[in-house]
């Protein structure tokens, strides 16, 4: 019997899927906090986890180790992410071939951004991609996987137009894209108008919204910085009333990240990522409260 892929869980799902996203870690310190968290969340049962890709090259071979082992040791499906980011057709096509060699069949396949974020201008690899689309149809080429892409329920910050974003996600779904994941954001409705925008186009892709647990403000704040998602007010002065208390912080971003994900759940969202900056205790938290079991 063959094991059910992301795309087929997304179409027959009856209860909402849960999922994890870890990083490659740089140290012995880095990975023990990495496969802690890994251990901590196995017994959630996640329909599968992804291990983000570094931007150079030997943040790539970590991406890779990893990948390559939370597939060989956890049994946990798991989908390897790739970039187009400063590769050329040649490496982005072994890296491809490594993960089917080592039975993972998911890649996330995004453009990614140049070093400095999303707001620096593009620029290809002379022998590379020059979109996520591209990178879908070189995935899909390579052999039978299922591909996930990103969308963004905030404009992207390089163009701020939602309707090209929207176009951009249909576009990589008919090359072959199976599902999406958000980028960070921090309101239901938003999640809402991207998936709007994108059914009025014709493209019926599931999205699965990402969702970051708060633990520190200076963490949240950085990274809708990265991403471009404008922290709501009402969310800004939660965290800055507690912010030289990193306990009532973490409390306060477990309540935040509760409403959200309820919220998003009632409104027919099929299920919740969790970027989990390799810790499991909120990530645990908030799914046992939105889920219980």
């Amino acid at each position: 019997m063959s094991v059910p892929t992301i795309a087929d869980l997304l179409a027959t799902h009856t209860k909402p899927l849960f999922s994890a996203e870890f990083f490659p870690p740089k140290d012995d310190a880095g990975q023990e906090q990495l496969w802690g968290a890994v251990e901590r969340l196995r017994p959630l049962n996640p329909d599968f986890v992804s291990v983000t890709y570094g931007a150079n090259g030997s943040q790539r071979e970590r991406t890779i180790g990893v990948t390559k082992r939370l597939a060989a040791e956890t049994g946990l499906t798991t989908m390897g992410h790739l970039t187009c980011a400063d590769q050329s057709r040649e490496q982005l096509a072994g890296v491809i071939d490594d993960y089917a060699a080592a039975g993972v069949t998911h890649v996330f396949a995004i453009r990614g951004d140049m070093p400095g974020g999303p707001t620096v201008p593009w620029r290809a690899h002379p022998d590379g991609l020059d979109n996520a689309t591209q990178l879908v149809e070189l995935v899909r080429s390579r052999g039978d996987f299922c591909v996930g892409v990103a969308a963004f329920p905030d404009p992207h910050p390089a163009q701020f137009d939602p309707a090209l974003d929207a176009r951009i996600l249909r576009d990589k779904w008919r090359a072959g894209a199976s599902f999406a994941i958000t980028q960070l954001f921090f309101t239901a409705r938003a999640y809402a108008e991207l998936v709007d925008r994108v059914r009025t186009l014709g493209c019926d892709i599931p999205v699965i919204p990402g969702l970051m647990p708060i633990t520190a403000v200076s963490q949240v704040t950085k990274f809708a910085e990265l991403s471009g998602a404008p922290i709501p007010a009402a969310i800004r002065s939660q965290l800055e009333a507690v912010a030289d208390d990193p306990a009532a912080v973490r409390e306060a971003g477990q309540r935040i990240a509760v409403d959200l994900a309820q919220e998003l759940l009632d409104g027919g969202a099929p299920g919740i990522h969790f970027f989990t900056q390799n810790r499991s205790g909120a990530t645990q938290a908030i799914w046992e409260t939105v889920i219980p079991a």
